[in-house]
């Protein structure tokens, strides 16, 4: 079973991915969590370069850098974990390529569609949570730690990653649970609780 999580940083995912994976340990199941970029040496590169590099992207090449590293995560360690029954809890997935680069950056919609198709293999996850927090929440949580280069991008950018959750999320209401992201971390996890909880009835 996959299991995502989304949002603009400092929605409270890793908080809630903490949580889950406690729960989960809790009741016996065998749990791996990763982020994305991510997982792998060879993904961990590229997220240092998408992050840190002093060079400037272009959003193309930053698009196909995240897919990459994607692609490997995917056929190294989330496929061969999902085979032995482990949950695979992951932070990010293909929605946030679709929100950030594609509504943030302004790609081509069909475009990041297409290349996340090609990356994941046919693998989706099951249930995906997104944290929906304001921009402003965010840089007031985000307010004592420097900030990597995508997180540098600007309110404009921003707005418009958000606004590319929600849509994403209404258009696939099946998979993506919206949660309000400013509620209570206990409350928010409730909810998520009660969701995974009915995927094992």
């Amino acid at each position: 079973m996959l299991i995502t999580f989304e949002g603009i940083d400092g929605c409270g995912k890793t908080t809630q991915i903490g949580l889950l994976t406690a729960y989960l340990r809790e009741i016996g199941r065998n749990v791996l969590t990763l982020r994305e970029p991510g997982g792998t040496e060879f993904s961990e590169k590229i997220r240092d370069l998408l992050l840190h590099s002093k060079d400037k992207l272009t959003p193309q090449s930053e698009l196909f850098l995240f897919e990459a590293a994607r692609a490997d995560l995917i056929e190294k360690v989330i496929k061969p974990a999902l085979d032995k029954g482990t949950i695979v809890i992951l932070d990010r997935f293909y929605d946030s390529t679709t929100a950030y680069q594609g509504y943030g950056r302004k790609i081509e919609l069909s475009v990041v569609k297409e290349i996340n198709r090609l990356a994941i293999s046919g693998l989706k996850p099951v249930i995906t949570f997104f944290l929906d927090v304001p921009v402003e929440i965010s840089y007031e949580r985000s307010n004592h730690r420097n900030l990597d280069k995508i997180e540098q991008s600007g309110d404009a950018f921003f707005n418009r990653v958000t606004e590319g959750y929600r849509t994403i999320a209404n258009e696939e209401s099946e998979r993506i649970i919206i949660i309000d992201g400013t509620k209570e971390k206990e409350e928010i996890f409730q909810i998520i609780k009660d969701k995974i909880i009915h995927l094992f009835m």
